[in-house]
């Protein structure tokens, strides 16, 4: 089996796990807050990453330390409104919005970094906008305050995102996945120190395992891989993997929460699909190859 195959197979078992991690998220934290379950989750990631890229750290500078920091804001704020929207919203739910962070991408890069939108983007949006609609409102035209604070989630994605790829462009981003879950750690210890309904150490097996899979698979497993795999396999190709991630979510949620998939969250969620994947297809590149 050559590299990228194998590679190929690992995103698709993180993508499986970053899936899963929406109903396992909700499930956990039931009455709790989301500070400490999120600060618990950074800071056993933080061990995991330590260990395995233990070479790494010996190498690290300065500048790397700098890039972590600033990766981590977006980062800390994306998956804090994203565990708040998972709280007050289904499982599923919440992974069909927050796959609304790829469409939202090219738009941040054309008010902030003035890159032009090409046509499908616009048609992305408006596609994934329409499903959200379907997904979100309700008979009153009130909007599910859980996809609110997903959708804000799926912001500080995008912004994290963005700056991945600025800097994955100049040098390996390896070397700053320590600092950067650190940095997580320690925004989320200030955050919980203030958090008024924070419970430090519930008496709840379930709340401890649901942190170690969420450390340890969906986000330590998953932020190496993805980070090595780009290596092997283009962009575009990725981001179709991660097209997948929504529908492991639902199939999870069905299993281990009983939720049912409604006709309004799979046609909304059908129209994000379909979004996604606009957005990520170089149609001018798929034509040439047809004409040849």
């Amino acid at each position: 089996m050559d590299k990228k195959t194998l590679f190929l197979g690992l995103l698709i078992l993180g993508t499986a796990f970053w899936g899963i991690s929406f109903p396992v998220t909700k499930m956990t934290i039931g009455g709790y807050s989301q500070s400490t379950f999120l600060f618990y989750r950074f800071l056993l990631a933080t061990i995991s990453i330590a260990i395995i890229f233990s070479k790494q750290l010996k190498n690290i500078d300065r500048s790397e330390v700098k890039i972590g920091v600033g990766l981590a804001i977006p980062l800390t704020f994306g998956i804090h409104f994203q565990t708040m929207g998972v709280k007050l919203t289904s499982a599923s739910q919440c992974a069909f919005v927050a796959g609304m962070c790829v469409v939202i991408i090219p738009i941040l890069k054309t008010i902030f970094y003035k890159n032009k939108v090409e046509l499908k983007i616009w048609i992305a949006a408006i596609l994934a906008l329409f499903g959200l609609g379907i997904i979100s409102l309700k008979q009153n035209f009130s909007v599910n305050i859980g996809d609110v604070y997903t959708l804000i989630g799926a912001l500080g994605f995008a912004f994290y995102l963005i700056r991945v790829e600025q800097y994955s462009g100049k040098k390996s981003i390896i070397p700053t996945l320590v600092p950067m879950f650190a940095s997580c750690t320690l925004i989320m210890l200030l955050l919980s120190t203030f958090d008024s309904t924070a419970n430090w150490f519930p008496q709840n097996s379930r709340f401890w395992s649901g942190i170690g899979f969420c450390a340890l698979f969906s986000t330590a497993y998953m932020y190496s891989v993805s980070n090595i795999t780009q290596k092997y396999i283009s962009a575009e190709k990725v981001a179709i993997v991660y097209l997948f991630e929504p529908v492991f979510a639902a199939i999870a949620a069905f299993f281990i929460l009983d939720e049912r998939l409604s006709w309004r969250l799979l046609l909304g969620g059908a129209f994000i699909l379909v979004a996604i994947l606009v957005s990520e297809v170089k149609f001018k590149q798929r034509l040439d190859v047809s004409a040849n």
